[in-house]
């Protein structure tokens, strides 16, 4: 296993993607030991003092009025956790579990939290253990942070709830033993700062991000595919038609698309052809693309943002001794790139549809009907293309905004949220459409590719197509097109097309 150690507040998009990647061995950086120690040692004093402050002696929420004596706030650590562990559905997978653990580490350890040294040890120390808690994906609305899901994380860190480890599922107790950890008494504080935040929503973002990132260069693979498999032209991508525009994901995507096709035997053979232009879907693609990528950006730069944050409420400013409560826990800039990213990525969908399409139509891709010979006894790809289209509609409907939604809670004290975490969630089931609609395209345009033999394609899509028969060949008589579908799916996504489009949301 590699390791990686978290500076705190200074996580890169490429960090993050290889915390839900590959859930290296997670370290904190000491250089943030000393800070963390004093926003402890602040909440300790205040108590001392006998002052009444927000989360630390009082209740919380509408209940903020009330004082808790000192004598209890021990139990109302412990009451807060398990009366927030409200969530329900399906559990989290592991790799995001991983990845909201590793970003609550990082932004308690920011030193603003008034959390010990020892509690963010034992999170990192299950997290590294491979001890994952069971977190609920339902019942979140992105204000007052992710509340319920991270009860549940939290909940096993005092010996309650569950976890995973190895496929087996644990009670909290049992799975603080399985780390090697005794169970956490909370302090003052501590209960809350684990509970606050926008962690869950976040980490679920970035997910879908990085999913929806696979996607992407896959579906510049294809779209690429499925001009030469149609004999389309490349003069649409010329760099000086896009260097009119200005979009640099315009003229970025463009130079993928050139560098695919170039040297391609097909394109060659058909120069001088007499058709004028393509469809918009072959044509448009850099603009389309590339205002995806840019999007796709916008919204990495926001969430990369906030996975730093110290989203938490109320904060320890150590230098002045003051602690303030204010409303980081909003999580409205999630919902908005969340919202941005479901949009856009459905335009992938969109366009790679209406290819697969087009290649089913003989009179603009001249080849067989539905890609297969003997047409009539044999359906080829038909049904395929009915497939991309139900999946396409279904994401189409996930686009619908999150984040234009609210509904109070907590007795109008939280009368305004978010909705960033089922926002930020539905990427990833848009992913998981969104693969299948483009392993769609990437089998047709294979399948017309192959069917212009002797002409070959450039080397670049040589590779693409080596890649996709692989795992599924060539249509000869109808068979059974599911498993095909499926495992070119897989290979998008453990990204068998990234190199080849080599295209990151980090920026051009």
């Amino acid at each position: 296993m590699t390791s990686l150690t978290i500076t705190p507040g200074a996580l890169s998009l490429a960090d993050l993607r290889r915390l839900y990647r590959s859930r290296p061995s997670l370290t904190l950086d000491p250089s943030s030991r000393g800070a963390i120690a004093d926003s402890a040692a602040t909440v300790a004093r205040v108590i001392a003092a006998g002052k009444v402050v927000y989360g630390i002696n009082t209740g919380f929420g509408k209940l903020a009025q009330k004082t808790i004596p000192t004598d209890r706030l021990e139990e109302l650590q412990k009451a807060l956790v398990r009366s927030h562990c409200a969530g329900v559905g399906d559990p989290l997978g592991d790799n995001v579990v991983f990845l909201i653990m590793a970003l609550k580490a990082n932004g308690l350890g920011r030193g603003h939290s008034g959390i010990r040294g020892e509690v963010i040890d034992a999170l990192l120390t299950l997290a590294n253990a491979g001890v994952l808690p069971v977190i609920p994906s339902q019942g979140s609305v992105g204000a007052s942070g992710d509340l319920a899901p991270l009860a549940h994380l939290s909940a096993v860190l005092i010996g309650e709830g569950e976890a995973h480890r190895n496929g087996e599922r644990l009670r909290g107790e049992a799975a603080m033993q399985a780390a090697g950890l005794d169970s956490v008494t909370l302090a003052p504080k501590e209960g809350l700062a684990l509970l606050n935040g926008t962690q869950v929503s976040t980490a679920l973002g970035l997910a879908g991000l990085f999913e929806i990132e696979r996607v992407f260069n896959a579906a510049l693979v294809a779209g690429a595919m499925t001009v030469d498999a149609s004999m389309g032209s490349d003069t649409p991508f010329d760099a000086r038609i896009h260097a009119l525009r200005a979009h640099p994901g315009q003229s970025e995507t463009a130079a993928v698309y050139r560098r695919l096709l170039h040297g391609s035997a097909i394109r060659a053979s058909h120069l001088e052809c007499d058709r004028v232009q393509d469809p918009y879907s072959l044509r448009c693609q850099p603009q389309v693309m590339g205002a995806v990528l840019d999007h796709l950006r916008f919204a990495a730069g926001r969430l990369a943002a906030e996975a730093n944050a110290v989203s938490d409420n109320p904060l320890v400013f150590s230098d002045t001794g003051e602690i303030m409560s204010g409303g980081n826990f909003h999580a409205e800039p999630v919902a908005f790139a969340a919202d941005q990213i479901a949009i856009v990525a459905s335009e992938i969908g969109a366009m790679s549809e209406r290819r697969t399409a087009m290649l089913m139509d003989v009179n603009i891709s001249s080849l067989p009907p539905f890609l297969v010979a003997e047409a009539g006894i044999n359906s080829g790809f038909m049904i395929a293309q009915v497939t991309a289209a139900a999946l396409q509609a279904e994401t189409k409907l996930l686009t619908s905004p999150a984040s234009v939604d609210s509904l109070p809670t907590s007795a109008n004290q939280e009368d305004h949220v978010s909705m960033a975490t089922h926002g930020a969630r539905r990427l990833l089931a848009m992913a998981a459409n969104l693969r299948r609609v483009v392993a769609v395209e990437l089998l047709c345009a294979a399948q017309g590719i192959d069917l212009r033999r002797p002409l070959t394609t450039s080397p670049a899509l040589a590779e693409a197509l080596a890649e996709v028969r692989a795992v599924a060949p060539f249509f000869e008589n109808d068979r059974q097109v599911a498993p095909d579908i499926e495992a070119v799916a897989a290979r998008i996504g453990a990204g068998a097309f990234d190199k080849l489009a080599g295209v990151s949301v980090e920026g051009g």
